[in-house]
C-alpha cells in the first residue's frame, strides 16, 4: 500500500487493471504481516515476492500507457461555474465519443454523438481517450456596437479532451460550459501543407422522445423566386414532436428551439470562419436525435469553389452552441457573440448604429426615384433618424450624379445614405442592379472607394447564395473590404448571424427572416404575422441583429392587416437591429397621434441592455430594452383573445410611473396614459393581436 501511495497510483485503478486480466486480487490483513494473493478464490501464495513481481508488471503497464498517451479515464465531466449544468463525455460501445447534458439534475440531452470524418481519417469511432486537460476558467468582458447588450460578459469552465484514432492521429474536443449553456468545437492540432477534407460531422443532439420543438424549415438550394433560396425566410413550425421530419431535404435551420424536461434549449453555431461551411440540422431526427447537415451542392460561388470544409492543419471548427435554461435565459443570452472571433477591425469610429427611413417596403420599385427619396430623407430628418436607405436599381433610376446630390442634401439634414447592391454572381437569376459589383474583389474595392468618397455611409447587399465554404469566404472578404472603406453592411437574402457582428462591427444587421415585405406580398403572410412575430424574440433575434423592417400603420395595397397599430408600434422595441429600417411612409407617419410620433423619436439608435419579462413562443411576448437610464417595455399578443397580464418589473429598477401607449377600445387606434407601478407590478390587458409600449424617463 505504501509503495502505491508513494507512486501516486490510485489503488482503485490498480484493481481495475487486474479485473481485466482475471480474478486476481489482494487481501491485506489487519496486522499487515502477511499479504495473501487470491486467484479464482484460492490462496496461491503468502510470500511478498509474487506481489512485488506483479506490482512491477502493473507499474510497467501504467508506464507504457503514459508513453502512448492513453488515459484510464472512462468519462469526463465539465460543470458550469454555478454547477447547474453538467456535461459528461465518454466513449460508447463503438468507441465513439458521446456526451450527455444535464441541467438542474434534469436530463436535457441523452447520449449524443461527437466526431468528425475526414477524407483521410475517421475520428468518429474506434477512438481512445488520450489526455484530459485540467479545467480552465474563461472570464472576459467585451463591447458590442450593434447588439442586444452593449457590455457583455462571459464566464465558463473549459476542458480539452484529446482522442486518438486507430492510426494514432489526434483530434481535440474543446468544451466550454457557462451558466446559460454548453459550447464545443473540434480541433486538429497538427500541421500540414496539404489540405484536409471533412466529409461528415458526426455531431448529434439527442433529445428525449417526449421533448418538443420549434423549428424553421431550411429551403432547398436554388428554389423559390429567381432561385434565391436558401435565405432563412420561412415560418417556424411550433410545438412539434422532436421526431418530426423537415418538409424539405435541406432540413431545419439554426437557431432551433426545444423544450426538454421543462428546460428550454436553443441550438445554433458561432465562430464560423472561411475554413468551414455553415450548417443546419438534418431532415430526419429518428427518436429525437438531430444530426448536423452540410450545405447542398449549389450553395457556393461557382461549381468548382469550396462547398464542404477543407483546410490545412491546424484547423478548428465552429462552436456548436446549446443554450440552456428558462425562456429569460434563452432570450437574454449572448453566447453567439461570446464565442465569436473578436473584432478584426481596428478603427470602428465610423460604426454608428441607428434608425432609417425606407421607401421600398410599402411603395416598392417605383419609389426609387430622386424626388421620393428626398421625401424619405426629410422623414428621417423630422424623426431624428440617422439614415435613409435607397433600394434597388438606384443606379438606373437615379444615377450616381443625382445620388451625389441626394447625399449632399441628406448630409445637410444630418442623415446618412445607405445604398442597395445585388450580391449575385451566377448562383441565382435575379436581375436587379447594381449587379456584378460585389463579388469580384477588384471591382468591389473600386466601388467601395467611389461611394465612400461620395459620402455613402453603408450598403445593403442582397441575394446571397447559401452556406457553402466559398460563400462564407465571400462574406468575410466583403465585410473586411467594407470596413477598410468605412462602410456599414446590412445583408439581405442571407445566412443567419453567427457572431460576425463582433468580428466585423461594421456588420450592423442581417435579414435572415421572413420579414415585413412578405406581409405585403401575400394575404396568408399577413394572416400569420402576429404568431410569427411572437416567435422571433425567442429564436431568430436571439442570435443577432434582425432586419425585419417593422412598424406599418398605413394600409397595404391588396392586403388586410391582422395586427393592430399598437402591435406595430411595439415592434419598434420588440425587434432589435443595428440599423432599424422602418416600413412606414411620410404620409402614414403624419397621420399618427403626436404621442406616437414622439415615441418613435425617442427610440434610441442602439440598446445597452435587455430584460425578458414574460411570454411564450408564438403566443405573446413582453420584454424591455434599456438605453442609458431609460427603459422601454413592449408587449405583443398573437392570439385572438385578450390576455390579462400582471408584470413584475422589479428587474428594471425603473421609476414608479411611466407612459403607456396601447390599443384603444376599438382596437384600431391608440390610447395613452400615465401608469403607476404598485410594488414593481403593473397589470394590463393585451387585446387580440394587439400590443403596447411603456417607457420610463
Amino acid at each position: 500500500m505504501s509503495i502505491l501511495k508513494r507512486l501516486h497510483i490510485p489503488f482503485s485503478l490498480f484493481f481495475c487493471y487486474f479485473k481485466k486480466i482475471g480474478p486476481l486480487y489482494f487481501h491485506f490483513p489487519a496486522n499487515h504481516n502477511k499479504t495473501f494473493y487470491y486467484f479464482s478464490g484460492k490462496i496461491i501464495s503468502d510470500t511478498k515476492s509474487i506481489f512485488m513481481k506483479t506490482l512491477f508488471t502493473v507499474l510497467s503497464c501504467f508506464f507504457l500507457m503514459s508513453c502512448t498517451g492513453i488515459t484510464t479515464k472512462k468519462e469526463v465531466k465539465i460543470q458550469s461555474p454555478d454547477n447547474s449544468i453538467i456535461v459528461t463525455v465518454k466513449l460508447n460501445e463503438n468507441q465513439s465519443p458521446c456526451y450527455i447534458v444535464e441541467k438542474g439534475g434534469l436530463l436535457v440531452l441523452e447520449n449524443s454523438l461527437l466526431g468528425i470524418v475526414r477524407r483521410d481519417a475517421d475520428f468518429s469511432k474506434g477512438l481512445k481517450i488520450a489526455t484530459v486537460g485540467d479545467v480552465a476558467v474563461i472570464s472576459e468582458s467585451y463591447e458590442t456596437l450593434t447588439g442586444k447588450k452593449k457590455i457583455c460578459s462571459y464566464s465558463a469552465n473549459s476542458r480539452v479532451i484529446s482522442f486518438i484514432n486507430a492510426s494514432g492521429e489526434k483530434i481535440e474536443i474543446i468544451f466550454r460550459v457557462s451558466n446559460d449553456g454548453v459550447a464545443f468545437r473540434y480541433n486538429f492540432p497538427g500541421t500540414s501543407v496539404e489540405k484536409k477534407y471533412i466529409t461528415e460531422e458526426a455531431t448529434t443532439f439527442n433529445f428525449p422522445a417526449e421533448a418538443k420543438a420549434w423549428l424553421h424549415p431550411h429551403t432547398n438550394a436554388q428554389t423559390g423566386w429567381c432561385n434565391v433560396e436558401p435565405c432563412y425566410e420561412m415560418h417556424y413550425y411550433q410545438d412539434i414532436a422532436v421526431s418530426t421530419p423537415a418538409p424539405f431535404k435541406a432540413g431545419w435551420s439554426f437557431p432551433a428551439l426545444f423544450q426538454s424536461n421543462g428546460v428550454w434549449v436553443l441550438l445554433t453555431e458561432s465562430g464560423l470562419e472561411p475554413t468551414y461551411c455553415g450548417t443546419r440540422l438534418a431532415q430526419a431526427s429518428p427518436d429525437g436525435e438531430y444530426s448536423i447537415e452540410f450545405p447542398q451542392d449549389a450553395e457556393r460561388t461557382s461549381s468548382t469553389a469550396a462547398l464542404h470544409p477543407e483546410s490545412a492543419l491546424p484547423w478548428k471548427t465552429p462552436w456548436r452552441i446549446i443554450a440552456l435554461g428558462s425562456l429569460k435565459q434563452i432570450v437574454e443570452n449572448t453566447l453567439v457573440t461570446d464565442l465569436a472571433v473578436p473584432s478584426l477591425v481596428e478603427n470602428t469610429g465610423f460604426v454608428k448604429p441607428g434608425r432609417a427611413s425606407w421607401s421600398w417596403a410599402l411603395l416598392k420599385d417605383n419609389s426609387v426615384v430622386f424626388d421620393v427619396q428626398k421625401r424619405f430623407v426629410d422623414l428621417a430628418a423630422k424623426m431624428g433618424w440617422e439614415y435613409c436607405l435607397v433600394d434597388v436599381e438606384w443606379d438606373k433610376r437615379i444615377g450616381y450624379e443625382k445620388i451625389q446630390e441626394l447625399i449632399d442634401y441628406a448630409d445637410g439634414k444630418n442623415v446618412g445614405i445607405i445604398l442597395w447592391y445585388n450580391s449575385s454572381g451566377a448562383w441565382n437569376t435575379t436581375t436587379y442592379s447594381p449587379k456584378d459589383m460585389m463579388y469580384e474583389k477588384d471591382i468591389r474595392r473600386k466601388e467601395f472607394e467611389k461611394i465612400s468618397n461620395m459620402g455613402v455611409k453603408g450598403i445593403k447587399v442582397d441575394f446571397w447564395g447559401g452556406d457553402g465554404q466559398s460563400m462564407i469566404q465571400y462574406y468575410y472578404d466583403l465585410f473586411e473590404d467594407a470596413a477598410e472603406f468605412g462602410l456599414l453592411v446590412n445583408c439581405h437574402g442571407a445566412t443567419v448571424p453567427r457572431g460576425w457582428d463582433r468580428t466585423f462591427p461594421n456588420l450592423v444587421s442581417m435579414e435572415s427572416v421572413k420579414g415585413f415585405e412578405y406581409i405585403t406580398f401575400e394575404q396568408r403572410n399577413a394572416d400569420s404575422a402576429a404568431t410569427h412575430c411572437s416567435m422571433l424574440p425567442f429564436t431568430r433575434n436571439v442570435v443577432g441583429s434582425m432586419d425585419f423592417t417593422p412598424v406599418c400603420f398605413s394600409e397595404i395595397p391588396g392586403i388586410q392587416k391582422r395586427t393592430s397599430d399598437a402591435f406595430e408600434l411595439a415592434l419598434s422595441v420588440m425587434f432589435q437591429s443595428g440599423v432599424q429600417h422602418y416600413a412606414e411612409i411620410p404620409e402614414g407617419m403624419d397621420a399618427q397621434p403626436d404621442d406616437v410620433v414622439e415615441f418613435l423619436r425617442k427610440i434610441p439608435p442602439y440598446w445597452d441592455d435587455i430584460s425578458f419579462i414574460d411570454g411564450y413562443p408564438g403566443k405573446y411576448v413582453v420584454l424591455a430594452r434599456k438605453y442609458g437610464k431609460k427603459w422601454f417595455v413592449a408587449g405583443i399578443n398573437s392570439e385572438k383573445t385578450s390576455r390579462k397580464l400582471q408584470l413584475d418589473l422589479s428587474s428594471l429598477n425603473a421609476n414608479s410611473s411611466g407612459v403607456l401607449i396601447t390599443d384603444d377600445e376599438s382596437g384600431k387606434g391608440f390610447t395613452s396614459s400615465v401608469i403607476k407601478m404598485q410594488d414593481n407590478q403593473i397589470g394590463l390587458v393585451l387585446k387580440p393581436t394587439g400590443g403596447f409600449v411603456l417607457y420610463f424617463e
